[in-house]
């Protein structure tokens, strides 16, 4: 696991491979068949698996993406090969209101208990890989790296029988993006009529989703994809229903050292997790987290920062505790 849910920041760090100390694998792999399901997960502390509260808080508002690297050794491996996009929950936009109003793939995850399912491509060929997934919080994104968009992504160690075809084109991370993307460098408080998620496109075989879970459905896989190999055209959309599946034991990728994640799997299913940031506590005397909303126009919620952060203003909308 990463050492804390704080973001990477600068996208030309080679922290945006696997997340600070992410250069390190363990011995254990997950075994998954090209075609099979994988479920990432991701909460606001390490850790937590529970569903009481939402995977992002904060308004962390932004796109969640996967990405897979086919490498020799996944449990060696250290994020430097070259990555290809397999999935997308983007953005969608709602029928009223500013960009932060607009359904998101973080606004998906905090339905759905920090979950996001989607397909391995059959289209690739067999072997171990390293999967990243990764969610982007855009709330501050009007400016530029270090105080701009915020990155949280982790990587698991995948090993996938049963796959044919190449491997498709590839990017490198860092070089994938850069500070002043237009899907990165970005207003989500403005009236979006479009978005662009950074790097490639997702592969042909790959799945994009369009971001429309409406209600709390607690452990909702959020599975609704279109298969293409590209940037979806969204609208706004419809709830889904999903099935969740029975699980048993696994380990995922640790990216500090010796100590593993123990995650669950179902039957040719692998699920993994990653983490996010923190939220408010809520109205009344309360304190927030390091990293949560602490105030900005409308805000309602705690304006005073636990012990060791300040509440720093980062744009008109939002101010954030980070560390004093």
């Amino acid at each position: 696991m990463p050492p804390s849910n704080n973001p990477v920041t600068d996208p030309s760090l080679t922290n945006i491979r696997c997340n600070v100390g992410g250069t390190s694998g363990i011995s254990s792999k997950c075994s998954v068949k090209a075609g099979d399901t994988v479920t990432i997960e991701m909460h606001q502390q390490i850790g937590d698996r529970g569903c009481t509260a939402e995977g992002i808080g904060g308004a962390h508002w932004g796109p969640v993406l996967a990405y897979m690297s086919k490498v020799d050794d996944a449990s060696t491996s250290d994020g430097s090969g070259g990555w290809f996009k397999i999935y997308q929950d983007t953005w969608s936009k709602y029928p009223t209101g500013d960009g932060s109003a607009d359904w998101w793939g973080t606004k998906d995850l905090n339905f759905c208990c920090g979950k996001l399912s989607f397909g391995i491509p059959t289209n690739i060929p067999s072997g171990d890989y390293l999967l990243r997934a990764e969610a982007i919080a855009l709330h501050a994104a009007q400016a530029l790296a270090p105080n701009g968009a915020q990155f949280y992504m982790s990587c698991y160690q995948l090993t996938v029988t049963g796959g044919t075809g190449s491997v498709p084109p590839t990017v490198s991370f860092p070089g994938a993006y850069s500070a002043g993307d237009p899907g990165i460098h970005i207003n989500i408080y403005q009236s979006l009529s479009t978005y662009v998620a950074p790097g490639p496109t997702v592969m042909a075989g790959g799945a994009t989703k369009s971001p429309n879970v409406l209600t709390w459905s607690g452990n909702c896989a959020a599975t609704s994809t279109v298969i293409g190999g590209s940037n979806p055209t969204t609208t706004a959309g419809t709830t889904r229903t999903t099935t969740a599946v029975t699980t048993t034991l696994s380990t995922s990728r640790t990216t500090t050292g010796p100590t593993t994640r123990t995650t669950t799997t179902s039957s040719r299913t692998t699920t993994t997790s990653s983490r996010t940031t923190t939220t408010s506590a809520g109205p009344g005397g309360c304190t927030a987290s390091l990293w949560s909303q602490c105030g900005g126009i409308g805000w309602t919620g705690c304006t005073t920062c636990t012990s060791g952060a300040k509440c720093s203003v980062l744009n008109d909308y939002y101010s954030q505790c980070i560390s004093a």
